[in-house]
């Protein structure tokens, strides 16, 4: 059931003069020229009976407060208006999945990880929201700074499990002269378990064995949920890794 706010049900995008339409003003003046609004009718496309594109984009923004704050939605987000359906809903996840990468990828030098609170705050802006576990090999240069973020695992809401060989094959393909490993906890408590200990004396042994630092091992939660107050739980802090 739809229990978003009601809405005029004039078509707005009829109202719109001809040759003033998003479409067209796009083509003649280009993106900039566009509002929030008419940007999110053209991924949008089409609406839906007794709700046009421009309505159904007005709503999107209404409800997420701003275009930015769309970046934080998910497809159940999406799905609870009229007019998204699956397939619309993940081509909206995938134009906010491209701007975050986009706005990331433009915020200047490679990222310095060489502490675990840096290290954290990195993983964090990644694991936000996450249902389900995720293990991330971080290869880094000969200064610590970031090389490549490579995933390597998607678990369960309970588990999930990474190998040596993958970590450490990642590692090489980036010529990485040192690695942080961190996977985050949707509890929110970053305490580790007995599996991410034995995960983490696993790769401390490997990394000796191939001739690349293993910096450390960092788990990811929320401050609210950490028994420490951090928010993060590291290895290397521990003890656990030399």
């Amino acid at each position: 059931m739809d229990h978003s706010p009601e809405y005029s049900a004039v078509n707005r995008l009829r109202e719109i003069p001809s040759g003033e339409r998003p479409q067209e003003r796009l083509e003649r003046h280009g993106p900039g020229a566009l509002s929030d609004t008419e940007l999110v009718a053209m991924l949008l496309r089409s609406g839906t009976k007794g709700h046009d594109v421009m309505t159904l984009a007005t709503r999107l923004i209404a409800e997420a407060g701003s275009l930015a704050g769309l970046i934080s939605w998910k497809e159940a987000d999406y799905r609870r208006l009229k007019g998204i359906g699956h397939v619309k809903a993940l081509q909206l996840l995938t134009v906010m999945e491209i701007a975050k990468r986009v706005v990331g990828q433009q915020a200047g030098e490679s990222p310095l990880l060489n502490n675990a609170q840096l290290v954290a705050a990195h993983i964090q802006s990644v694991a936000h929201g996450l249902e389900v576990e995720k293990f991330w090999v971080l290869c880094l240069n000969r200064k610590n700074r970031l090389l490549r973020r490579v995933e390597i695992t998607s678990g369960t809401a309970s588990s999930v499990l990474a190998h040596p060989r993958e970590v450490f094959r990642e590692a090489i393909r980036e010529a990485a002269s040192a690695v942080v490993c961190a996977h985050n906890h949707p509890s929110g408590d970053p305490t580790p378990s007995s599996a991410d200990i034995q995960i983490t004396r696993q790769l401390s042994e490997a990394a000796k064995t191939i001739d690349i630092q293993l910096i450390d091992h960092v788990i990811v939660g929320r401050t609210g949920a950490d028994p420490r107050g951090l928010g993060y739980y590291s290895f290397r802090e521990a003890g656990l890794i030399a």
